[in-house]
């Protein structure tokens, strides 16, 4: 019998095999003829399936459970959770091939309407559409990914200071803080990064520390070329704590952003400068110094060309030949006008 009741329960569920997998699954209805209706029409859509090539029905839901499961990896899923949980309130229950473009510009009408910035907006919409992209090219649920319009935003000015700056921001620091930012500045790394940068992670003779995929932004190892002001800073550290490189009190340092880091800023005149424009600081050093780009990437374990580029326009010295060619025409036109 195809049609059955579980002990606990007045719900009909359905059992049958096709093509030798079993299907059960409850039909939500406790009356007998409407459980009936629900069989024939899952044999029916099942039958489409096989001989027309009709791709199953799949709702925003199922997508949800299978996107969160292959995007473990992700650093940024905390992030893309919190949009999914405000999402659910438009996007529940509803099918995959009725997420057009006309039901994601209410969502994105919706989501303007508390008031937030454009790039709040474009947030949501990024996972909106990385999730349905998934959906199309990779399990082909979907024939076709609906455009997903993004807000423009407008570009912030890259944060960073001078190495005059650096130095008086690094005398006013205590101790503890002094060394972290030093370390930061010579070699880049993330906040997180440099907290929890273990002994382990360290090769003074060979002046290398790696940061491991799991503990990257973009879950690719990150070699580190200690400088030997960064291999200095480091050799202080030693015997002040068994497994972190760097702490306080013989413990982990893990606050960063204290009271001492933000008076030690208004004593020295910096202002509008966080924790992570230290990294700022540090590319924007090294693109002044001549640094490829491609090797700025591989050394920031920046994921794309792109989160490079910003920092481009404060090297100018791929131009200069161009400048200097120029005052070369001027000076050879003006001693043929004196001939």
């Amino acid at each position: 019998m195809s049609l059955y009741k579980r002990e606990d329960s007045t719900i009909w569920w359905v059992r049958f095999t096709h093509k030798g997998r079993r299907i059960q699954e409850s039909t939500g209805t406790t009356v007998r003829q409407q459980a009936q209706e629900y069989e024939a029409k899952l044999k029916h859509v099942m039958w489409e399936q096989e001989r027309l090539g009709v791709k199953p029905k799949r709702q925003w839901n199922d997508a949800v459970v299978r996107y969160v499961d292959e995007t473990k990896h992700k650093a940024s899923q905390v992030s893309d959770l919190y949009h999914l949980r405000w999402l659910d309130k438009y996007l529940n229950g509803v099918e995959l091939q009725a997420i057009n473009r006309d039901f994601l510009e209410k969502i994105l009408k919706a989501k303007q309407a508390e008031g937030v910035a454009n790039s709040t907006v474009n947030r949501v919409s990024e996972v909106v559409r990385g999730l349905l992209r998934k959906a199309c090219n990779e399990w082909e649920w979907i024939d076709r990914v609906p455009h997903v319009r993004m807000l423009p935003e407008p570009k912030k000015r890259v944060r960073w200071i001078t190495r005059n700056e650096a130095d008086r921001l690094v005398e006013a620091l205590p101790t503890h803080l002094a060394d972290i930012v030093r370390f930061s500045l010579e070699t880049g790394l993330r906040r997180s990064n440099v907290t929890g940068l273990l002994w382990s992670q360290v090769d003074l003779v060979r002046r290398m520390a790696w940061i491991h995929p799991d503990q990257a932004k973009a879950r690719k190892a990150i070699p580190v070329p200690l400088s030997t002001v960064a291999v200095l800073t480091l050799r202080k550290q030693i015997g002040k704590h068994h497994s972190h490189v760097f702490s306080y009190n013989r413990k982990p340092l893990i606050q960063v952003n204290t009271k001492s880091w933000r008076k030690a800023l208004e004593n020295v005149g910096v202002e509008n400068f966080r924790w992570h424009d230290l990294r700022h600081t540090w590319a924007s050093w090294h693109i002044q110094e001549g640094t490829p780009q491609h090797i700025l990437q591989e050394l920031g374990g920046w994921s794309s060309p792109e989160m490079v580029q910003k920092y481009a326009h404060l090297s100018s010295e791929h131009l200069m030949q161009w400048v200097d060619r120029k005052f070369d025409v001027v000076k050879n036109v003006a001693e043929v006008v004196r001939l």
